[in-house]
């Protein structure tokens, strides 16, 4: 079996790879954490055969107060250049869109906090990570900004009833509203950060039994996409168009 390395960007200490990283461990991944909010990333990305980058409480637009969040995007821009197979998961979806050119901003119809569904798009149904999902897969969603316009290169993979961009691919970069990535514990943690975005959820979503339930059904539908990332980076799966080389926006 050929050895796959994969960069995991971790954007904030509130967020880790959580159980994504043992999905792609388990499907035969050597998993490298760096966290660029900390210390500047300075290697090389011809190392890795794939990059994930997770989420964080700032916004994707915040790069006064968060300055490192310009070298994160430009990091995701080159992946899409070099067709280097990443998986953004929420912040990094919309860090991924501001860099190729789209736009993010506070969503209009308020959060989307809790145990969530998404429906997947046409092109999805040929998509070689989400082509086997279910039609409607069970997500977490957690988040007050969102992609308000796709860049020009990106296609639609699935959409939910409050916001549609929910993900997208540009080459072999997907981009995902959503987290996959969370446990109970995280989800908790991330309602007690914020109280007036959690009162927000639907009565019981946030209680630990609902929450267990819900991540056995999101990694019921997930794992298996991660472990098709795992052999995308290994080559063994096809993209269903070729990544044409594209201009960061950043």
């Amino acid at each position: 079996m050929t050895p796959v390395t994969i960069l995991v960007l971790q954007l904030a200490d509130n967020d880790p790879p959580g159980q994504l990283a043992e999905w792609l461990t388990d499907a035969g991944a050597d998993v490298r954490i760096a966290h660029p909010y900390r210390e500047k990333f300075d290697g090389d990305l011809d190392d890795y055969q794939a990059v994930v980058c997770l989420g964080g409480q700032m916004g994707a637009n915040d790069v006064i107060d968060h300055p490192w969040l310009t070298d994160v995007r430009s990091l995701l821009a080159t992946c899409v250049t070099k067709q280097t197979p990443l998986l953004a998961i929420c912040l990094g979806a919309q860090l991924l869109a501001v860099a190729m050119g789209g736009q993010v901003a506070t969503g209009d119809n308020g959060p989307e906090i809790g145990p969530g569904l998404i429906a997947k798009r046409d092109l999805a149904w040929t998509d070689p990570l989400f082509a086997d999902l279910p039609l409607m897969p069970d997500v977490v969603q957690f988040h007050h900004d969102t992609v308000t316009r796709l860049p020009n290169s990106a296609v639609l993979l699935a959409s939910s009833t409050r916001y549609p961009h929910q993900a997208f691919r540009i080459g072999q970069a997907y981009g995902i509203q959503f987290h996959i990535e969370t446990t109970p514990e995280i989800v908790q943690a991330w309602a007690k950060a914020d109280p007036e975005g959690a009162e927000l959820a639907r009565p019981g979503d946030l209680e630990p039994e609902r929450l267990i339930e819900l991540h056995d059904d999101v990694e019921e539908a997930w794992r298996p996409f991660a472990e098709r990332f795992v052999k995308l980076a290994r080559g063994e799966l096809t993209p269903v168009e070729p990544a044409r080389p594209q201009l960061p926006m950043i």
